[in-house]
């Protein structure tokens, strides 16, 4: 049996214990709280639009940032941030052909706060905000580093080089009208403008009968149009957003975007066609931007490139796709308009920017006209990839793809193949097969224009044009 002074003593013992361990656990998270949020990786993807730079971590970061002129600097302050390694490799990750940042550096600022500097190339609008966990992501904080004037889409076509000529023999000769024909146009304009006569047509039988896939040279000389026809080329997935992953090591991002580069060449040689490219290069544009480009370039038609994913490697063949207005009309259509939908939560949108167009994107238009001819230029398509490849599906499907949205562009969503099949992930990858698709795609869309010549401008992409400038 202890004595009062042994039991006195054996409690003042484990009380000073008790202390002792109290201590060390306020000082170990104190020490853990010192050592601040670890930056995982950082990432920059430089565009002519704009230049993204992602910093991931396992936890969110708190922010502040303003701009600096004379000369123009971007101030990022991240709170409770180590300064490690990955954060001082940012500025090596800076490249010197980027068209905004110059340089970055990365310093601890005070206590618990790091501070980025961006010495910038001229003036610009950034955007800074964070994103949460999507699929492979952690917490991010993206920073968008957008020109303060951004460029003039009709104004880079002007000024692209010349292009060389063609032969007579196997180009379409359809001249671009003069300017003495302008008026002409403009008064066809309103003769557009009537419903009966901007509107389409049902399918009718002719359209739905098989129809052999042709070469692009038989068509030639059988474009009766009156100008320049404009094709908008949309590169699926891009910078922050990979897209699917074949097994051999392909990325659905690469091989759109070499697709596209290949049809844009393919559509200049044409005399009476020319492209322009919605992303040319490795970035990251949100779904409603892609169709602001388009509409932007005054566009006739929308082609977006993609490349399909199943959870089996068995699913192959080539697919295309139209908007619907009343839902998918398969549960496959369904499934893969959802998957695309997605890109904008993989890559990456400032829910919080105010955009005008996007909200007149998303009303209730009546777009049945063009619904129409999509589904017209999406069978034309179809017919030409049904001859380099099986089809998945024999007709065009539709569903509610968010790129295809646009209430005055005929738009379709062609899925060349699919990436998750070894045989065809080997074909995509292949240049000579990615030429072999890209002709493929302008044999349809100058079969479509044979049947269905480009009407005058629609007033309505105007009123779209000045929503956004405003």
């Amino acid at each position: 049996m202890f004595k009062p002074y042994d039991e006195w003593r054996w409690h003042s013992v484990s009380a000073l214990l008790r202390a002792a361990l109290l201590v060390a656990a306020l000082l170990a998270a104190n020490l853990a709280a010192a050592a601040g949020i670890q930056i995982a990786s950082v990432r920059v993807w430089p565009a002519a639009e704009y230049t993204r730079v992602t910093l991931e971590s396992a936890a969110p970061v708190k922010f502040n940032f303003f701009s600096i002129k004379n000369p123009e600097r971007l101030v990022v302050d991240l709170e409770g941030v180590e300064l490690n390694a990955v954060l001082e490799g940012l500025s090596a990750k800076v490249g010197t052909d980027d068209p905004y940042i110059r340089l970055v550096r990365a310093g601890r600022f005070k206590p618990g706060v790091v501070r980025l500097v961006f010495d910038l190339k001229n003036e610009i609008k950034p955007q800074v905000f964070t994103l949460p966990p999507y699929g492979n992501y952690g917490h991010r904080l993206v920073l968008d580093i957008y020109p303060l004037r951004p460029a003039d889409p009709m104004m880079a076509l002007l000024e692209r080089k010349a292009l060389p000529p063609t032969p007579a023999d196997s180009r379409s000769e359809a001249p671009v009208p003069p300017k003495n024909q302008e008026n002409k146009a403009a008064l066809a304009e309103n003769a557009a403008s009537q419903p009966e006569l901007a509107s389409r047509e049902k399918l009718t039988e002719d359209d739905k009968s098989a129809e052999k896939p042709a070469k692009a040279e038989e068509f030639a000389g059988k474009l009766n149009v009156t100008r320049l026809i404009t094709i908008a080329i949309d590169a699926g997935h891009g910078g922050e957003d990979p897209g699917a992953h074949g097994r051999g090591g392909a990325n659905e991002k690469e091989v759109t975007l070499a697709i596209a580069r290949r049809l844009k060449a393919h559509i200049d040689r044409e005399a009476n066609m020319r492209a322009v490219l919605v992303r040319d290069g490795d970035y990251f544009i949100p779904l409603h931007q892609r169709v602001i480009k388009a509409r932007n370039a005054k566009a006739d038609l929308f082609v977006s490139i993609h490349a399909d994913a199943f959870i089996t490697p068995e699913a192959s063949g080539s697919s295309v796709f139209a908007l619907s207005e009343r839902g998918a009309t398969s549960a496959a259509a369904r499934w893969l308009a959802k998957k695309e939908n997605e890109a904008d939560l993989i890559g990456g949108v400032n829910i919080d920017v105010k955009d005008m167009y996007l909200k007149q994107t998303l009303l209730d238009l009546s777009q049945t006209a063009t619904i129409n001819d999509s589904l017209k230029l999406g069978k034309a398509v179809l017919n030409e990839l049904g001859g380099i490849n099986r089809l998945h599906k024999g007709s065009v499907e539709q569903a509610g793809f968010a790129v295809l949205k646009s209430p005055d562009i005929p738009s379709i969503l062609v899925e060349t193949a699919f990436i998750s099949n070894p045989e065809e992930e080997k074909r995509l990858k292949d240049e000579a097969y990615q030429d072999k698709m890209a002709h493929a795609i302008l044999t349809g869309v100058k079969r479509y224009f044979t049947k269905n010549p480009p009407l005058a401008k629609s007033k309505l992409a105007g009123v779209g044009r000045s929503a956004v400038a405003d």
